[in-house]
C-alpha cells in the first residue's frame, strides 16, 4: 500500500475537491441568489440540478469513458470542475451558472467510479477496503472542512474568494493526479454489454433497492440537522455550525472504523448498520428536547452516519465485481436518489408535522432496508443450497456411471 499513498492521496483530495464544489455552494445561497439577482428558491435550483444530473447520467456518463486511460479521465474531469469554480467567480448571470453545474454534474460520477476503482487497482487485493476509506475521507472532509470554510470565505472575505478557493483545490487535485498516477489503460476492455449484465439479476436490484433506503435513511434526518437542532434542541446558529463541524470531523473517523469492520465481517456488518441507524434516530428523539445529550449524542450520531457510504459502496460491490466502475457508478447515482427520497420525505414530514417527527421518517427507511437486506441473504442462501444441490446430483451421477 505504501508506493500506492500519495496516489490515493491524490484521489482523496480530488474528492475533496468535488464535494467542496458540490455541497459548498449550500452555504453560500443568500449571496449569490442576490449577486445573481434571483429569488432564493430559483437559486436553489442550482444544488438540486446538480444532484439531479449525476443520479440520472451516472452510469450513461460512466460506460461512455470506461474505454479511457484512467489518468486521463481523473484529470480530464479535476480540470472541468476547476474550471467550472473559476466561472462561479466571474460570472453574473443565473444561465451561465446553472450550465456550469450541469456540466460538472456528468462527469462526478464518472471521478467517483474511476477514482474508487483506481485506489483498489493500485495496491494489493487485501488492502482494497482501506484504500476505498482513503477516498471515502475525501468526502467526509469536504463535509467537515471544505463546506464550512467554503462559507466562511464568502462571509468575511467575498463570494468570489469561495470560488477561487474551490478552484484552486480541484487544481491541486489535477497536479496530484497527473504527478502520482501512473498511465491507466482501460485494460480488459469490457463490452457495454457485459457491463450491463450486472443489472440482469434480481438480487441485484435488492442490493440496489437497500442502498437507496439506506441513504434515504440518512438524509431525511442529517439533510435537516440545522432545523431539528434549533426548533426542537433549542440550539443557537453559532452553535450549530460548531456541531456541523464536529460532525464531519467524526465522520472521517468513522469512516475508518466501518471500513475496518467491513474487514471483520462485511455480512454482519451491513446487517448491523440500519440497526445502529435505527437506534441513533430512537436516542435523538428521545433526547432531542435536551441540549447536554443532544450535543453529547452528535458524535455518535455523525460516527453511525458515516458508514452509510462504505457499507453502502462495498455491499452493492459485491454484485458488480465483473465491472467495479460502472458498479461504482450505480452506487453513486443510487445513492442520490437515496438522498433525493430521503430529504423530500423528510421535508414532508417536517411540513405535515414537525421537525420533532423527523427522527421516525429515519427509523422507517432503515428497518424496510434492514428487511431488503435480509431478503437479499436469503436469496443467496437459496441460491447457494440449490447450487450445492446440484453439485452433489452431478457427483453421484458421476459415481454411478463410473459404477456402470
Amino acid at each position: 500500500m505504501r508506493r500506492s499513498t500519495p496516489a490515493v492521496l491524490a484521489l482523496a483530495i480530488g474528492v475533496f475537491g468535488i464535494i467542496t464544489t458540490e455541497m459548498g455552494i449550500v452555504g453560500v445561497l443568500p449571496q449569490l441568489a442576490a449577486r445573481l439577482h434571483v429569488s432564493a428558491s430559483t437559486a436553489g435550483l442550482l444544488v438540486g440540478s446538480f444532484a439531479l444530473v449525476v443520479a440520472v447520467s451516472g452510469p450513461f456518463m460512466t460506460l461512455a469513458a470506461s474505454r479511457l486511460d484512467r489518468r486521463a479521465v481523473l484529470a480530464a474531469a479535476m480540470g472541468v470542475f476547476a474550471v467550472s469554480n473559476a466561472v462561479y467567480a466571474l460570472t453574473t448571470h443565473f444561465a451561465v451558472m446553472l450550465a456550469f453545474r450541469v456540466v460538472p454534474a456528468l462527469v462526478h460520477p464518472v471521478f467517483f467510479s474511476v477514482a474508487l476503482a483506481t485506489a483498489v487497482r493500485l495496491g494489493r487485493p487485501e488492502d482494497a477496503t482501506r484504500a476505498t476509506a482513503r477516498v471515502f475521507a475525501g468526502i467526509t472532509a469536504g463535509f467537515a472542512f471544505g463546506v464550512p470554510f467554503t462559507s466562511y470565505l464568502a462571509d468575511h472575505f467575498s463570494l468570489q474568494a469561495a470560488f477561487w478557493f474551490g478552484a484552486a483545490v480541484n487544481l491541486l487535485g489535477l497536479i496530484g493526479v497527473l504527478r502520482f498516477l501512473p498511465a491507466l489503460p482501460a485494460g480488459e476492455r469490457l463490452s457495454y454489454g457485459s457491463q450491463l449484465g450486472v443489472l440482469r439479476s434480481g438480487r441485484s436490484w435488492l442490493t440496489i433497492a437497500s442502498v437507496v433506503l439506506v441513504f434515504a435513511a440518512l438524509f431525511s434526518v442529517y439533510g435537516y440537522f440545522a432545523e431539528y437542532l434549533g426548533a426542537v434542541t433549542g440550539v443557537g446558529g453559532s452553535r450549530i455550525s460548531a456541531l456541523l463541524m464536529v460532525f464531519g470531523i467524526v465522520m472521517i473517523v468513522g469512516n475508518f472504523a466501518f471500513a475496518a469492520l467491513l474487514r471483520a465481517g462485511a455480512v454482519r456488518t451491513v446487517l448491523l448498520f440500519p440497526v445502529l441507524c435505527a437506534a441513533v434516530y430512537v436516542l435523538v428523539f428521545a433526547f432531542g428536547g435536551r441540549v447536554a445529550p443532544m450535543i453529547a449524542l452528535v458524535p455518535v450520531w455523525a460516527a453511525v452516519h458515516s458508514g452509510g457510504l462504505i457499507v453502502c459502496q462495498h455491499w452493492l460491490g459485491r454484485d458488480t465485481q465483473g465491472a467495479p466502475e460502472f458498479g461504482n457508478s450505480l452506487f453513486v447515482s443510487f445513492s442520490n436518489l437515496g438522498i433525493t427520497v430521503g430529504t423530500a420525505v423528510g421535508g414532508w414530514a417536517l411540513a405535515a408535522r414537525s421537525a420533532r417527527s423527523l427522527p421516525w421518517v429515519g427509523v422507517g427507511f432503515a428497518l424496510v432496508a434492514l428487511a431488503v437486506v435480509v431478503l437479499r441473504l436469503a436469496l443467496d442462501r437459496r441460491v447457494d443450497v440449490t447450487a450445492d444441490g446440484r453439485a452433489v446430483d452431478a457427483e453421484v451421477n458421476s459415481r454411478v456411471m463410473r459404477a456402470s
